[in-house]
């Protein structure tokens, strides 16, 4: 007899070891063998950080490598996207602006109270010291739709949405003059997309659009940084694959006529060989194709995730 999974990642205890990696004269990338990264950019005048880890007592390990290399004001958060894992952390910053797409903001107002608590149940380990995190959610104190450009002294950086792919309200910070992207969880590398709340018929595009920009240097949303265009391009190559391959599963499987948990047991054993060994692939797997499995029948927007439905899709696919 099989024993049921663990619950997502509630079995993930094992601490993961940190990288501080400088990219170009500007840029460094915070990364833990596949945890959620944080991307620096360092100006003239001030500092920028994207994405704040879980908990502010998690964003003050962040906050001492950058005290390693600039005593500048950090005074710019960009939120990537919505969910909780990237943007709880902010307060720990103290930035004088939290900055995302409109697009997050109303993600943030529909589903962030439900996301926070679903999140937090997924995956404790990532959550230390959640008590740290003020009261409420954390909301932006600035908006914008498709570009906007910072300008930290002479450096410029662009905050943009290419399009929508892990969420509807992905942005990319890209700094032209070094040619260096920070990508938020719309590319990963030898870890697991989680695209429980993503788009899958635009993702591909998004990922060109980025490819378009020619990065030399990128910060995933999980998994090593990379340096290079070669390794850019396998950044790319293998998100995309990922998820070209679990949209052809699924929708093969939902084209003759299988429910759910059949299409998942197929795509499961299916992509299992090739991204098994990737960092999360069991924890997203349940996800990611409950939400292909939506978009391909009758849900195009992505429905809410609360605790209760994450319970209830597991036991159904996992248990």
């Amino acid at each position: 007899m099989n024993t049921p999974k663990k619950f997502a990642s509630q079995a993930d205890l094992e601490e993961k070891t940190v990288s501080f990696t400088k990219l170009s004269e500007h840029a460094w990338a915070y990364t833990a063998e596949g945890d959620p990264n944080t991307g620096i950019i360092v100006g003239d005048d001030a500092v920028l950080v994207a994405d704040t880890q879980a908990t502010p007592a998690m964003a003050q390990d962040v906050v001492r490598r950058i005290r390693e290399v600039t005593d500048k004001p950090i005074k710019y958060v960009v939120l990537t996207h919505y969910h909780a894992v990237r943007v709880l952390g902010a307060s720990g910053f103290n930035p004088q602006q939290i900055i995302s797409s409109q697009d997050t903001r109303d993600l943030i107002v529909e589903r962030g109270e439900q996301d926070k608590a679903s999140e937090i149940g997924r995956f404790p380990r990532l959550f230390q010291n959640v008590e740290t995190v003020p009261p409420g959610l954390t909301w932006p104190t600035m908006t914008f739709t498709g570009k906007m450009t910072l300008w930290l002294g002479k450096l410029e950086v662009q905050l943009l949405q290419l399009g929508r792919g892990h969420t509807k309200g992905d942005t990319v910070v890209w700094l032209p003059q070094d040619r260096v992207l920070l990508s938020g969880d719309l590319v990963e590398f030898d870890a697991t997309p989680y695209a429980g709340d993503a788009y899958f018929k635009d993702w591909p595009q998004t990922l060109e659009n980025i490819a378009a920009l020619k990065p030399a240097a990128l910060v995933p949303g999980r998994g090593p940084a990379l340096l290079g265009e070669e390794q850019v391009a396998a950044g790319l190559k293998a998100t995309g694959g990922f998820i070209a391959d679990v949209r052809a599963c699924v929708e093969a499987g939902v084209a003759a006529g299988k429910d759910l948990h059949a299409v998942y047991q197929d795509t499961f054993a299916t992509l299992k060989p090739k991204y098994g060994h990737w960092v999360i692939f069991d924890h997203c797997m349940p996800f990611d194709v409950t939400r292909c499995y939506d978009e391909a029948t009758r849900y195009p927007d992505p429905r809410i995730w609360t605790a209760e439905r994450d319970i209830e899709m597991w036991k159904t696919l996992e248990g």
